[in-house]
């Protein structure tokens, strides 16, 4: 079982959020049940923390058992690309103007989509409409 983490999953460890408190237990319960991954889009996010740089989040991941996928492939940008199309579409046919999600969200649900049997993530109502068969934590 291999499971991507979404970039809201590790800042509130930096951050002593009181959300926080579940998270260790959570991974330390998924890693018992297989890989955990991040794609590189997530690792930049990590970085730009204000309380870590991109040394402190590859050691933090490295001694989380997190590897990250940089090479993501054409086959990911294409799924990103079709479901981030039909968003943009639906949410100008729907009057709401030009897209708010962040593209982001969408090559990290299309990574985990094709290279992970789950996504990790706080934020699930985000990614149900656009990735309807991704099974999410």
């Amino acid at each position: 079982m291999r499971t991507a983490l979404d970039t809201n999953i590790l800042p509130p460890l930096w951050s002593g959020e009181p959300s926080a408190a579940g998270i260790p237990a959570q991974l330390e319960r998924i890693r018992s049940e297989g890989a955990l991954v991040v794609c590189g889009p997530v690792f930049v996010e990590l970085a730009a923390h204000p309380a870590v740089d991109a040394p402190v989040v590859e050691e933090f991941l490295r001694e989380m058992s997190v590897s990250v996928d940089f090479d993501l492939g054409e086959d990911i940008w294409r799924l990103a690309a079709a479901t981030f199309s039909a968003y943009a579409v639906r949410r100008r046919r729907s009057g709401g103007g030009p897209p708010k999600r962040l593209l982001v969200d969408f090559i990290v649900a299309s990574h985990a989509t094709l290279t992970a049997d789950r996504l990790m993530t706080r934020d699930a109502d985000r990614y149900r409409q656009d990735f309807p068969n991704l099974r999410l934590i």
